[in-house]
């Protein structure tokens, strides 16, 4: 019989957010009445993340994910909303990798493709929301 060999997250300590984020993922699901949905795929890797948000007052109330793929993107998903909720529009703009990545902890360079598929989702979702304010 083969054996097949998949890359996989060597960062499995249980005292990272890799793994606590990939086993128990936050606002994991649909959100009901969301202000903003992206969705963002690699199609290199296949991995896909849609990210919801309610917006009011000039702040994230909720955000919800929805992902596929490896432990990484599940992972970075479930972080991405608790960074966003409750952050201004500038602030969620400005969320960087390395934000992510410091919940996280540090990555291997084969799963650094799943921090940037989150912070490409929050991109699109903070444009579709600086377009509503606008249209104000």
């Amino acid at each position: 019989m083969a054996r097949f060999f998949y890359p996989r997250c060597t960062n499995m300590d249980p005292e990272n957010g890799l793994l606590d984020h990939y086993e128990n993922p936050r606002n994991l699901g649909d959100l009901d009445d969301p202000d903003a949905v992206a969705i963002v795929h690699n199609p290199a890797c296949g991995d896909m993340l849609r990210l919801a948000v309610r917006f009011a007052d000039g702040r994230i109330t909720a955000a919800r994910f929805k992902g596929y793929g490896c432990a990484a993107a599940i992972a970075a998903g479930s972080v991405t909303t608790e960074l966003l909720v409750g952050s201004s529009l500038l602030e969620a703009a400005s969320l960087s990798d390395d934000d992510i990545t410091a919940v996280l902890g540090a990555l291997p360079p084969m799963k650094v493709h799943a921090v940037v598929l989150a912070r490409e989702t929050v991109a699109n979702v903070v444009a579709q929301l600086e377009s509503m304010e606008h249209a104000k």
